[in-house]
């Protein structure tokens, strides 16, 4: 049952498409009638949003610096994924990020700060290497 909320936490209004298979997660826009794109990541688990508060203002770092790290981050996340023998069952969803998408700034910070929150509540260190 801990992991319920896991499998809802990447669950974007407006972003899977009808046709997506059950374990990949894609970044579908949504045109509204001006036809701008509008991405929104919703995180359903559990003490993510009052983490979120702690955290630095979302202009605290560039989209850039949150792209790049989302990219890192997500490529071994499906890494991870796509080996539950190695790494558990954890990494329930298969994230489809684009690096050539523009998500927004919103997004990007929200994602970046997911991975850093699963980390810390998860007590893994999804990039060893990184230097913050």
């Amino acid at each position: 049952m801990k992991r319920f909320p896991f499998i809802c936490v990447f669950t974007f209004a407006f972003l899977l498409a009808s046709n997506a298979q059950s374990d990949t997660l894609r970044f579908e826009p949504s045109e509204e009638e001006t036809d701008s794109v509008e991405y929104e990541l919703i995180v359903i688990d559990p003490g993510y949003e009052s983490y979120l508060v702690s955290q630095p203002p979302m202009e605290f770092y560039s989209k850039q610096y949150y792209e790049n790290w989302n990219y890192r981050y997500v490529t071994e996340w499906n890494h991870r994924h796509m080996a539950p023998l190695q790494y558990g069952d954890i990494y329930e969803v298969y994230i489809d990020y684009r690096p050539d998408i523009d998500y927004g700034l919103k997004l990007n910070y929200r994602l970046y700060h997911y991975f850093r929150f699963f980390e810390k509540e998860n007590g893994v260190d999804l990039l060893p290497e990184k230097v913050f």
